[in-house]
């Protein structure tokens, strides 16, 4: 344990983050909160509000797009998946039919590529992944930023294809009590609060709580799965500020989860009540008909922080910071006779020097690390494969040096050039440099590119965390954990036109793509019946277009359209040359209106996306009977191997009282749903559907699995009084 404490201590010694967000003025706002009290804590919060919910930062050297405090009430936004729907940047899937988890896309690759940051911190990483994304509240939120492409050395050495940065609620702000309550027509019941306390000048507190569940479980296409699983969360966080008459600012905080959800086959037993899968008592053989297949998951986590700011003169020119962050997760696991039981220690820290010589050059140097340790116990249980198992201590961890340089030539140029060097503790050190360039040759131009190198160690079954609803064999490297490597360049332009009844008129196209020199591989297509896992031999690539427009044609009244084309291909195993990569969509469009009355007392939102078609896998086939994935035999599931060109509708209205807003809308207004989500499974005589042949698999999803839904809600806000 001494040791264990140890390593822990000196990775939470090493690790530092630091980043910048500009405002809708193209100021630059603090994110790490610890140089001084924010500006943005109140009237920026209220000003925002009165903006777009989506709109590109003008200010940002990287191309940033902006989810503000309003882009998070258009719709229910429950949690952060919920808050990329008017995003064409990000697209947001299920990872499965069966578990709930969602996973992201950014520039057309998985999210566990997208760094993703609460306040600069990286959150989300290894065990946490298959399902941060719903245990952040979006009522949590001020802001959410994207950023494109490979960002500051600051911030670490793991961001491939972006960052999504997260700000909370702060304690600095001026609302002692803030409720929110949301139900679903699904049955799904969400509830927020949110207390900001000021103690005197020199301490803050917020108090963040969330409960959320459902009542019932519903099988709306008839599949004999749930759509969605049955679940429960509470998610309870504290954050701190002190700030000292000297200018030296502390935050600190913590946070626990715990999250329960039981998903898949839902069967009636002889007295015509509905059974869900009980893990104590699945059997494998033989296929009884009142046994449901399916998972039992708990996930449980406790996550703490510190942020020390030191300004080292009077005009803060000169300043050093420390971040430490320390976090456990503990995933326990169920999906029919498989179990994986894990727990995940986390531990990053952070120290830096900035120094801001004058108003064009500045410059940062510091050191930071990563560590975690898994703790793992596996064991793999289908019908037509040998039982794999697996338990054991797993190290992984990066500590390295970084120095980042900033230009200013006034408003017109600005160049961000850094390097960064990391010792890896399973394969030795590595250098990643990065750079972003920005040019304003005149004011309604803005031309930005940026390109650097990306590494992060992989965890296959996790960030692959569908491959457990299949009944396929694990072959290959499924238990190693490779150092992905890419690169990542690209490029933005955007021209703001004269014209619209506000000055955020613009048009703009960017492109970027990513190159892997290494990766990870999940082939499903290299064997009948098995899941590959494989380090990359050949070639994988993606590149990633996208044209954003955005105009307020009167007061009042915003409309946004954006289209975002991917082209992503990979060499697989035995293929000799580079294919489609399979279940990525090939295009999306979102065009989002809103409009609000004087005063802001009624507020409309109406969101129509357009998602494109994907290459499904070789195996999915239907025969004479309708049964689907029969080793190739029969006729294609798709023609022509795609999937459907699908829309998606989203509307919502909003009522605003004095302190309080309702709000009413719905999602899925085409009421499309995705067929065949469950594979494999063949239905006997008496249309019982068997899920415990090699053949099945309840991974492969592409669109929605849920029609339409209805939902209405309150917000309350108390003002503190001057």
């Amino acid at each position: 344990m001494k040791k264990i404490a140890l390593i822990i201590l000196c990775a939470l010694c090493a690790y530092a983050a630091s980043a910048q967000v500009n405002g809708a003025d193209g100021q630059v706002i603090d994110t790490t909160g610890i140089y001084g009290e924010r500006a943005d804590s109140l009237d920026a919060a209220v000003f925002v509000s009165r903006q777009a919910g989506n709109y590109l930062s003008k200010g940002k050297e990287i191309r940033t797009e902006v989810i503000s405090a309003a882009g998070l009430c258009k719709m229910a936004c429950c949690n952060l998946a919920e808050s990329f729907e008017n995003s064409a940047s990000v697209t947001v899937g299920y990872s499965d039919a069966v578990t709930g988890a969602r996973q992201i896309r950014l520039l057309g690759l998985s999210g566990v590529y997208t760094q993703m940051l609460d306040e600069t911190r990286p959150v989300m990483r290894g065990l946490s992944a298959p399902f941060g994304l719903s245990y952040v509240p979006g009522q949590w939120l001020e802001s959410i930023q994207i950023a494109k492409g490979s960002s500051s050395v600051i911030n670490g050495v793991e961001c491939m294809t972006g960052q999504i940065n997260m700000e909370h609620r702060k304690p600095t702000d001026e609302k002692p009590l803030f409720l929110n309550a949301a139900v679903m027509s699904d049955t799904k019941m969400d509830f927020n609060i949110a207390s900001s306390l000021q103690m005197g000048y020199k301490w803050s507190t917020v108090i963040l709580g969330h409960v959320s569940g459902n009542i019932a479980s519903h099988d709306m296409n008839h599949d004999g799965f749930l759509d969605d699983p049955k679940m429960l969360q509470f998610n309870l966080s504290n954050r701190w500020l002190y700030q000292a008459d000297n200018g030296v600012q502390v935050r600190f905080g913590v946070r626990a989860l715990q999250d329960k959800r039981i998903g898949g086959q839902v069967l009636t037993d002889g007295n015509g009540k509905k059974v869900l899968y009980d893990k104590d008592t699945f059997s494998m053989t033989p296929a009884d008909k009142t046994d449901p297949w399916g998972s039992d998951i708990l996930n449980r986590s406790i996550n703490g922080y510190l942020k020390v700011g030191v300004p080292l003169n009077e005009s803060n020119s000169q300043n050093i910071a420390f971040i430490a962050d320390y976090s456990y997760q503990d995933m326990d696991s169920y999906f029919g006779a498989t179990k994986y039981l894990a727990g995940q220690h986390s531990a990053f820290g952070n120290l830096l020097y900035q120094n801001e010589i004058n108003e064009s050059h500045k410059f940062t140097v510091g050191l930071n690390g990563t560590f975690d340790r898994y703790d793992e116990d596996f064991r793999r249980i289908v019908a037509a494969a040998p039982e794999q198992a697996k338990a054991g201590l797993t190290n992984l961890a990066n500590a390295g040096l970084f120095g980042e340089y900033t230009f200013h030539a006034g408003d017109k140029f600005s160049a961000i050039a850094g390097l960064r060097g990391d010792w890896f503790v399973h394969d030795g050190f590595k250098v990643s440099p990065r750079v972003t360039l920005k040019y304003m040759p005149i004011d309604e131009i803005v031309i930005r590119a940026n390109g650097g190198r990306g590494l992060r160690y992989s965890t296959p079954l996790v960030d692959n965390i569908g491959v457990f609803s299949t009944g396929k064999e694990f072959t290959g490297d499924y238990d190693r954990h490779i150092l992905e490597d890419a690169w990542t360049f690209g490029g933005n332009i955007t021209y703001y036109m004269p014209f619209g009844a506000s000055s955020n008129t613009y048009l703009s196209f960017d492109y970027f793509r990513t190159q892997f020199a290494q990766q990870m591989v999940v082939d499903y297509e290299q064997f009948v019946n098995k899941i590959s896992f494989y380090a990359l031999d050949g070639s994988s690539f993606t590149d990633n277009f996208q044209l954003d427009f955005s105009v307020d044609p009167v007061e009042r009244f915003n409309i946004t359209a954006t289209f975002r084309y991917t082209n992503a291909k990979i060499e697989l195993a035995g293929r000799g040359v580079p294919v489609e990569k399979p279940m990525t969509s090939r295009f999306k469009g979102v065009l989002n209106l809103q409009y609000a009355t004087n005063l802001n007392k009624w507020i409309f939102d109406f969101t129509a996306s357009v998602n494109g078609s994907c290459r499904v896998y070789d195996f999915m086939w239907k025969d004479s009977k309708g049964n689907v994935l029969v080793d190739g035999k029969g006729k294609p599931l798709y023609k022509n191997g795609r999937t459907p060109v699908y829309p998606l509708l989203y509307a919502q209205v909003t009522r605003r009282f004095k302190g309080w807003d309702v709000y009413i809308g719905a999602e899925n207004l085409t009421n499309f749903r995705q067929k065949d989500v469950v594979l494999g499974s063949v239905k006997d005589a008496d249309g019982f559907v068997d899920p415990r042949q090699a053949s099945f698999d309840a991974s492969c999803i592409w669109g929605p699995l849920m029609g339409i839904k209805a939902h209405i809600g309150f917000r309350f806000t108390l003002w503190k009084k001057a």
